[in-house]
């Protein structure tokens, strides 16, 4: 597969260079510590509020340094192509945020980052910072897995603990806040590919008449292959299969309610995401979904050519913070899940009537 890009080795230094210089990153700055410490802050921020850090490894953009910016992160950690930041690189983003209020590592459910940030927050805590951690394991595709594996859930963590932190909540409060949440959200993909992490050798699993449900985001294998079908049918086994694990009522007894997060995974054009918007919107689980993120690409994993859904139950704390307006370009922004408006066609012009021989 042709690619543009230089060498796997300055892929993602070239790649954060690339975004600093950018519209989208103009709000940016890095640690210099290249190429080992990639770490991309905020250029101002309040130091009196709690610091939101977040990272892992690179071939998920936008995420996770196109969410660094005024209400939702503050620093983002980046590691190699799919693989977790070091212990080193973690505690320098932590040093380079975190005040007297604290911080909060918001964590994506794998080995290697659960291993690195847990490492670096000690080190932190043994420094005299404040750190608290979520974990967050969104995927609902492998229930037999010990640990749930991260998915697009991760960026609405991202904003409900920005959100709060940006109120100038303490740090248990937010970390609070992201717990909840975290134990609230659930996630499942689809895609019609796995995806190559820049191997020349790389053959994909699936044939041209193929799809997969639940596959991870650096394309590990899902919960089954199924037969490629029209859209609103695997729209259709995607809702569903999320909608199972979903609570149908809240403590109230009433009938849940929900935000719905629609991800780009990789390569789907964009006529192609609003029409997986459309399909989902004939599902069962588009009844309860008062909400809507997206669609677009917030969590991808390079080429995979697929989407992922994502659910948490609506709160008013949790309406509040997903539409608090924020600096980060790549949040797409929440809105009312409604039907298209639909004006009348206007009135057929008057006929003009065609000259009479006198």
């Amino acid at each position: 597969m042709k690619r543009f890009f230089n060498t796997r080795e300055t892929l993602v230094t070239d790649s954060l260079d690339g975004l600093l210089r950018s519209s989208m990153g103009q709000h940016l700055c890095r640690l210099d510590g290249y190429p080992d410490i990639r770490v991309v802050l905020r250029k101002e921020r309040n130091p009196e509020h709690v610091a939101i850090i977040s990272g892992g490894g690179a071939g998920h953009e936008p995420t996770h340094a196109g969410f660094v910016g005024a209400g939702m992160l503050d620093a983002a950690v980046c590691g190699s192509l799919f693989a977790s930041p070091s212990v080193d690189a973690i505690l320098a983003g932590i040093l380079a945020v975190t005040g007297k209020a604290g911080c909060l590592l918001v964590i994506k459910s794998y080995t290697g980052d659960r291993l690195n940030f847990a490492l670096a927050a000690e080190q932190a805590r043994s420094m005299g910072y404040q750190v608290e951690t979520v974990v967050v394991g969104d995927d609902i595709a492998l229930p037999d897995n010990r640990f749930a594996r991260g998915l697009a859930g991760t960026v609405l963590v991202h904003k409900i603990a920005g959100f709060a932190a940006s109120q100038g909540e303490p740090l248990a409060r937010v970390a609070e806040r992201a717990r909840v949440a975290a134990a609230q959200i659930s996630s499942i993909g689809l895609s019609l590919t796995d995806c190559n992490a820049y191997d020349p050798t790389h053959t994909t699993r699936l044939t041209a008449q193929q799809a997969e449900l639940g596959l991870g985001i650096h394309g590990e294998p899902g919960a089954q292959q199924i037969t490629l079908a029209q859209a609103d049918t695997l729209m259709t086994l995607a809702a569903d299969t999320l909608a199972k694990a979903l609570p149908a009522k809240n403590a109230s007894g009433k009938h849940e309610r929900y935000a719905l997060l629609l991800n780009m995974l990789g390569t789907v054009p964009p006529i192609e995401m609003t029409l997986l918007l459309n399909a989902f919107a004939k599902t069962d689980l588009a009844k309860n979904t008062d909400l809507i993120i997206g669609p677009a690409p917030m969590m991808t994993a390079l080429d995979m050519n697929g989407f992922s859904l994502t659910a948490i139950p609506l709160s008013a704390e949790i309406h509040d913070a997903l539409n608090a307006p924020v600096e980060p370009w790549a949040w797409p922004g929440a809105a009312p899940f409604a039907a298209p408006t639909v004006r009348p066609l206007p009135p057929p012009p008057e006929t003009i009537p065609l000259p009479t021989d006198a």
